[in-house]
């Protein structure tokens, strides 16, 4: 029955046995943890036929020895799987070291300072300097623009990805917006996978912006399907090139999630000038990437159809994970009017929206029984949901066992948490 259907005595009861659960999980002392996306052990354990080169190894077919300096963009097969990655070819791609993130806030830092194409570009010459944050979304993205200073400006979902209609109208009617950050296949946190019209009228936001706009593509869950069929991401660089805006878009990816996630390779790739603007940068930097382990990479991987494979077993991993997630949410809230939240078929998280002015309470509630949550507000810029609805579950690193738990306590917390609210707002 719906919460708001419950008299004022019903509210009563169901508060006290809500409560009596709570104080149980209480004294249970739990030490339950769902805040980040992180591979769990038995993902991380099946990159461990990775192992060490052997000498022989160490060498490409041209001679180069991959323990000595040089090789800013990475070696040519790591490339070639980042190409496949991202739908680009292999001389539009740098391959670098372990963090994608790494290579978005150089990428960010270095546009507003130095330019996206060098002399004359730079963001911060041109006065204020704003770009598009898709909400909710992920907190790091957020993070490096808050460091550098750049001010966000919302926008929200769609069924289908962001609200293009209202990008369209921010970007065209303020050339100081910059930039947008996009997770276009398994948004963090709603598992959003943008259509294809929405692919196709992003690559034409060039067309419209203002000078020396860019779009971080980052494709982080691009191959981390949960189902057979998944959806396809529609290409944006071949819609760019319809469009003739292929310098407005810089994409990046990473094998972080794939293999080890503190030493894996991650990829920018982008259109030539855009490279060669960042490789400049770059290499007063580095002298080069960490060859040798990208060798490993391409040695244990092969290449994209192998990285596939390699992915099907992640999905086994993850699949009953969030099995679970659906399934607690769906027995303990469903019908209530408490909640609503997504079912994504791939990706690291699952966002719940309660209702407004609860999810900071929830979330402080859950800790009090043993279960982190992460923080409320951090899927918003500058950690400010203004509703204060969406929390973000990531149910990837927890055993099932303890995830099931988990789920217990927080269903328990929503539960707890709006029946309190609802009877002040009656006056119980």
């Amino acid at each position: 029955m719906p919460l708001n259907d419950y008299n004022r005595d019903q509210l009563i009861t169901e508060a006290r046995k809500l409560t009596e659960t709570f104080r149980r999980f209480q004294d249970a002392n739990l030490k339950l943890d769902l805040t980040r996306g992180k591979p769990s052990t038995a993902q991380l354990d099946l990159a461990n036929g990775m192992g060490p080169l052997l000498l022989e190894q160490c060498f490409l077919e041209d001679g180069t020895d991959l323990r000595n300096y040089g090789g800013l963009d990475g070696i040519p097969e790591a490339r070639k799987l980042g190409a496949a990655m991202l739908g680009l070819h292999a001389n539009e791609v740098i391959a670098a070291d372990n963090a994608s993130l790494t290579l978005m806030y150089l990428y960010v830092l270095w546009a507003y300072h130095f330019g996206p194409l060098g002399a004359g570009t730079a963001w911060r010459d041109e006065g204020d300097v704003k770009f598009i944050a898709i909400v909710p979304g992920y907190d790091r993205h957020f993070s490096v623009c808050e460091e550098v200073g750049i001010e966000m400006v919302t926008t929200p979902f769609a069924e289908d990805g962001p609200d293009i209609d209202v990008i369209e109208e921010l970007v065209s009617k303020d050339s100081s917006i910059k930039g947008m950050w996009c997770v276009p296949k398994y948004s963090n946190p709603t598992g959003h996978v943008y259509s294809s019209e929405v692919v196709d009228r992003i690559a034409a936001l060039g067309r419209m912006a203002g000078p020396n706009f860019r779009v971080i593509w980052d494709n982080a869950y691009g191959v981390h399907d949960l189902r057979d069929n998944p959806p396809v991401l529609a290409n944006i660089m071949e819609r760019c090139r319809h469009y003739g805006t292929e310098d407005f878009v810089v994409q990046i990816a990473s094998t972080s999630k794939i293999t080890v996630a503190g030493g894996g390779i991650s990829f920018l790739g982008g259109s030539k000038p855009n490279l060669d603007t960042f490789r400049k940068r770059l290499s007063i930097m580095t002298i080069g990437p960490n060859k040798l382990n990208q060798q490993r990479h391409v040695n244990f991987l092969k290449n994209f159809g192998g990285l596939q494979a390699h992915m099907r077993r992640h999905a086994e991993i993850l699949r009953p994970k969030f099995a679970m997630v659906q399934q607690h949410l769906e027995k303990g809230l469903g019908g209530k009017g408490l909640a609503t939240w997504s079912d994504p078929q791939g990706g690291y998280f699952v966002a719940v929206d309660v209702r407004p002015e609860l999810a900071a309470e929830i979330i402080r509630m859950a800790g009090e029984a043993g279960v982190k949550l992460t923080p409320a507000g951090a899927t918003f810029p500058y950690h400010c949901d203004p509703e204060d609805r969406n929390i973000r579950i990531a149910p990837s690193f927890p055993p099932v066992e303890e995830l099931d738990l988990a789920m217990q306590v927080f269903v328990n917390c929503v539960e707890l948490a709006s029946v309190q609210y609802r009877l002040k707002e009656i006056g119980g």
